[in-house]
């Protein structure tokens, strides 16, 4: 086991130097080298991978490190917490490299964040597992009893899958008497064997011979096989046969089918009959060239077998061994040439790959390293490896078969979302092979981009007297980016609007951007308002856009026309003057009206509606002009009253009626007798009566609540100086606020002026003064007359009524007058 250690110690000084050397080549590679027994246990360790390329186990379990292996095999594990590399699967030489020495297997450790690829080569370093063995357990031979002394005759070598000294390193005959063994190496490394005759037979005294022949290994503890040799003496054959040339040679192109024709080997023997036909048999070769190649026995033609790879074996070297009946043999060499064709496709692995790039990475950032490999040979086994020119990412080479894909430029997911990258990778063969492999790389979304109105100035009609609470339409803004950075949010800018803000006149829906009246609108108020909204989406840190709304009052027709002249009023009548002079289109008045809405609403008509005579006046229909449309005779009353309606333009349209007096007459006099008596003093009884009932009912009221009042309030004082006189105590005279008691007359603080204005009829009214009413102070006496004090206070309070009664009647005849 020293040696094995002795050579793990020099691989791993070979291996630091590799490694040495390569990272001033690369900083980002790197190279190692370690030798393990064959057949070691699962979980034995083989090397301290961190160690001896510079690396911290820190790095390893952060960077991902793990094994890439080409074959489905995967001998070596990495344990990341160590920094080690351990056995993971038996290892058995013979089955890895078979006779090749040395025997390895390489691997790369890769590592993430940043890429760093290490290549591990393991030497397998054989053990003495395997003992010789013999292709037959016994070998016939026949040998002419008339052999000379020296004869030789070629027996078949031992098969030891072990190499160096654990391979065969002898060859023992037993018994000796007869034969002497030579063992005779070849240039390939095998050995042949021959038995030399040493003293003749003689077939009368022994027919028969056996002997054992021992094929022993230099291992520890050494091994053998054996092989019983069964010779039989055979009658004299002088001749033996002799091979037309000592070495064929032949090409044949891998993966010929099955019994195609490799080359002929003839051998001639001198001897005539039987002694004198010559078989032909393929000796000293290992068990898989004898399950490629047979030779035909009696032609001495070889043919193809079995499925040939160039890529296992580029030549064979067939021993054809022509021997007669007699025992003779004569062997020559068969070297096939293996001819390459371009039978393998390239393949692609992918190393490491990132399927998602953020859109704002900067040109030159990896997202794959890929692995490409053509087990051919020479310009069949060049490949070439290439991507779609359609997408923003190039290739580079790295390493030997190791390609990087990286960005070639800006990213924006907004224009394209994701990439399909086909890596096509060709081999020189011809005709060439190819492959692909399709890998899709997803661009991540950042918040680089505002949300974006539909436009950036918003005009909208809202019809006034509208619902608080009416939608009156929707903002819409949409926003480039992916899933929380395309999510928009909509808010209204605080402003003021003729000192009211804004949030007071509409509101915005943050979810769906929809603009809400908050209350009812009038034109004849406000008639146009602007105002601000912004986009915010919830990217981080978010983007905003904004857009201006204005917002304009559609007039309704829901105000009728105000007639401003002739002015109408309750208490007198006004009446136009027309002469009965006036001629035909006579102006008597005109009405002016105005309506406060606009447009069509506003436009105003006038039309007679009734007339005491229709065919003396008409009106204007535009401008409302009361004009005669015949002449005034003295026939026509003196009294016209006419009623013209103004209708405005709207739907429904709205009007107002106003009431035009005309007096037809030459003076002053005439109009105001006729006017004054017929209307007034119908108007004057009627609201005289009116008010005549509601005074009455008011002083009932006041009548019968004061008599109440104060009968309570004497009948308590009554009731108090009852018992301040049977208590014996002083008594303290009361005196009510506001009166003062002098020469013993109780009189009012406050002088009250009435004054009266009168109109011209007050020729039919008349005004009543009132007088001022005394009061007297109540005197509390300590005698117990009560009684007649209590009459005498009662017939006070009832004159006291009566003055009260007289007063208020006197105040409501001086309002009516008033009123009047």
């Amino acid at each position: 086991m020293e040696w094995m250690w002795i050579a793990v110690r020099r691989g791993r000084w070979q291996a630091m130097f590799v490694i040495l050397c390569l990272f001033k080549l690369s900083s980002v590679t790197g190279q190692a080298r370690y030798s393990i027994p064959e057949e070691q246990a699962e979980g034995s360790f083989v090397g301290n991978i961190a160690t001896d390329l510079g690396l911290d186990v820190a790095r390893l379990i952060s960077g991902k490190a793990r094994i890439i292996t080409k074959g489905s095999r995967q001998y070596v594990d990495l344990n990341r917490d160590k920094g080690t590399l351990v056995i993971k699967e038996r290892i058995d030489r013979e089955e890895l490299c078979g006779q090749t020495t040395p025997c390895s297997f390489s691997f790369e450790v890769i590592l993430e964040n940043p890429i760093q690829l290490y290549r591990v080569t393991v030497e397998v370093i054989d053990i003495n597992d395997n003992s010789p063995s013999f292709p037959k357990d016994e070998i016939n031979l026949k040998i002419a009893e008339n052999a000379v002394a020296g004869t030789r005759f070629s027996l078949e070598s031992a098969d030891d899958p072990d190499v160096g000294i654990n391979n065969i390193q002898k060859y023992t005959l037993k018994p000796s008497d007869h034969f002497k063994l030579e063992v005779q190496s070849q240039p390939d490394g095998g050995r042949f064997i021959e038995m030399v005759l040493q003293t003749p037979l003689d077939r009368e005294k022994e027919e028969t011979h056996t002997l054992v022949l021992v094929a022993s290994d230099g291992g520890e503890p050494h091994k053998s096989g054996t092989v019983r040799i069964q010779i039989t003496v055979l009658d004299a054959n002088d001749n033996a046969p002799v091979c037309s040339q000592p070495v064929y040679k032949a090409d044949v192109r891998e993966n010929s089918p099955a019994g195609t024709v490799v080359t002929t080997v003839s051998a001639k023997d001198a001897d005539k009959g039987v002694n004198g036909e010559v078989t032909y048999s393929i000796a000293h070769v290992a068990k898989e060239v004898k399950q490629l190649f047979e030779v035909n026995v009696k032609t001495g033609e070889i043919k193809v077998t079995g499925k040939l790879d160039f890529e296992k074996s580029k030549t064979y070297q067939l021993n054809v061994q022509a021997s007669d009946h007699g025992g003779f043999t004569d062997k020559c060499k068969v070297i096939i040439q293996m001819l390459d064709e371009n039978d393998n496709v390239p393949t692609i692995q992918l190393m490491s790959f990132s399927n998602s790039i953020s859109e704002d990475s900067p040109p030159g950032t990896t997202i794959a390293v890929v692995n490409v490999d053509d087990e051919d040979s020479d310009g069949n086994g060049v490949v070439k490896c290439s991507i779609n020119s359609d997408v923003p990412f190039k290739i580079e080479s790295s390493l030997t078969g190791y390609y990087t894909i990286v960005t070639e430029d800006f990213l924006d997911r907004e224009n394209i979302p994701e990439y399909n990258i086909t890596i096509t990778v060709s081999d020189q063969g011809s005709p060439p092979l190819s492959s692909s492999k399709i890998i899709n790389v997803k661009v991540s979304d950042v918040n680089d981009s505002p949300p974006k109105f539909d436009q950036s100035e918003y005009s909208k009609t809202l019809p006034e007297n509208n619902s608080p609470g009416f939608s009156v339409f929707t903002l819409s803004a949409s926003d480039a980016d992916w899933g929380q950075n395309a999510r928009v949010s909509y808010f209204l800018e605080e402003k003021e609007i003729n000192g009211v803000s804004v949030s007071s006149l509409v509101s915005v829906n943050s979810e769906n951007g929809v603009v809400h009246a908050v209350r009812s609108f009038d034109y004849e108020q406000i008639k146009w308002f602007e105002f601000n909204v912004t986009a915010r989406d919830a990217g981080s840190p978010p983007l905003s856009s904004v857009a201006a709304v204005k917002i304009m009052i559609q007039d309704q027709n829901d105000n009728p026309p105000q007639v401003l002249y002739p002015v109408q009023t309750g208490g007198s009548l006004v009446a136009e003057m027309v002469p009965r002079s006036a001629d035909v289109g006579y102006l008597v008045t005109k009405v002016v009206a105005v309506d406060v809405d606009s447009g069509q609403n506003a436009w105003l008509s006038y039309k007679l509606q009734k007339a005491t005579d229709r065919a003396l006046f008409e009106v204007g229909l535009q401008n409302g002009e009361i004009r005669t449309i015949r002449q005034v005779t003295d026939k026509d009353a003196v009294k016209q009253r006419l009623t013209v309606i103004v209708e405005d333009n709207g739907q429904p349209s709205r009007s107002a009626t106003v009431i035009v007096n005309v007096a037809v007459a030459d003076s002053f006099p005439e109009v105001l007798s006729e006017f004054t008596d017929s209307t007034h003093d119908k108007e004057y009884n009627d609201n005289l009566t009116f008010y005549l009932v509601l005074a009455l009912a008011v002083v009932s009221f006041l009548f019968i609540t004061c008599l109440v009042v104060i009968i309570s309030v004497k009948i308590y004082r009554w009731r108090q100086s009852r018992i301040l006189y049977h208590s014996s105590l002083p008594v303290i005279p009361y005196y009510p606020p506001r009166y003062s008691d002098t020469l013993g007359t109780g009189t009012l603080q406050h002088v009250y002026n009435y004054e009266v204005c009168r109109t011209t009829d007050s020729r039919k009214s008349d005004m009543k003064y009132m007088q001022p009413m005394s009061q007297s102070l109540v005197s509390v006496d300590g005698d117990g007359t009560d009684t007649p004090q209590v009459e005498k206070q009662l017939s006070g309070i009832c004159s006291q009524m009566s003055t009260l009664v007289s007063n208020l009647l006197n105040i409501l005849f001086s309002i009516l007058w008033l009123f009047h």
